[in-house]
């Protein structure tokens, strides 16, 4: 089995200039979800899929691949993780006949990572029917009290309806369901969820679920330091 880590880096951070490559315990930003990428022994190829050349420079330090610059056009605020992986998997089969058979997404932003968990999910898949795996973990608050506000002197209106059960907003948090938050460490997907049915998902999506502290994503300095201490504190990918 072919499975292809891509790591999706564009150059045009608005919060925090260059954070892709802002150091992380000493190693860029990036490094950690390549490294994740490398210790997976059943990934079989990974490449960083970039439109800066800054990022090119450090991935390929860290011995990952970039067989093509991103376009432009795919570097977008608004272009979605669709459009860039159609793109990929597109070059990869005109340019050198490679077709994987399944596709991990490993975002540099989220470089918190239990050890083992690429393969674990990678695995899953493969003994499923599913179309995908998403990394999840129990959402810290729940939907069923949140609200829409259309005009803020009109009434709210609830986010959530639960079936059965009247006012759900007005019922104890222990008697509503549990809800989980996916978080953007990893996905695994079929190729051919991507190339067919144009989807990052498909329709059948397992969970693989962590613990509430392994979801950091990094938009500001306050959440570097919160991976620092996570990677340090619990048996998390490091780089060397």
């Amino acid at each position: 089995m072919e499975v292809l880590a891509v790591i999706p880096a564009r150059g045009g951070s608005k919060g925090l200039v260059k954070k892709n490559t802002l150091p992380l315990a000493g190693h860029p930003l990036i490094a950690y979800s390549i490294q994740a990428a490398h210790d997976a022994k059943l990934v079989t190829r990974t490449i960083v899929n970039t439109d800066a050349e800054y990022i090119a420079t450090a991935a390929s330090e860290y011995n990952a691949e970039i067989p093509f610059m991103r376009p432009v056009e795919l570097a977008g605020d608004f272009t979605t993780d669709l459009e860039v992986f159609i793109h990929a998997l597109q070059w990869l089969k005109a340019n050198e006949n490679y077709i994987p058979d399944y596709v991990v997404q490993l975002r540099p932003t989220s470089p918190v990572r239990p050890i083992g968990i690429v393969d674990a999910c990678i695995k899953r898949l493969m003994e499923s029917d599913a179309d995908s795996i998403r990394v999840v973990t129990k959402a810290p608050v729940t939907p069923y009290k949140m609200w829409r506000i259309e005009n803020e002197h009109e009434a709210m209106i609830p986010l959530l309806e639960l079936p059965g059960v009247h006012e759900p907003f007005n019922q104890p948090r222990q008697k509503l369901p549990e809800v989980f938050w996916q978080i953007g460490c990893l996905d695994v997907i079929r190729t051919s969820v991507i190339s067919e049915q144009h989807s990052m998902s498909g329709k059948r999506i397992l969970p693989y679920i962590v613990p509430y502290q392994f979801a950091v994503d990094i938009d500001d300095l306050e959440s570097f330091k919160k991976a620092e201490t996570v990677i340090a504190q619990e048996n998390c990918t490091r780089v060397a």
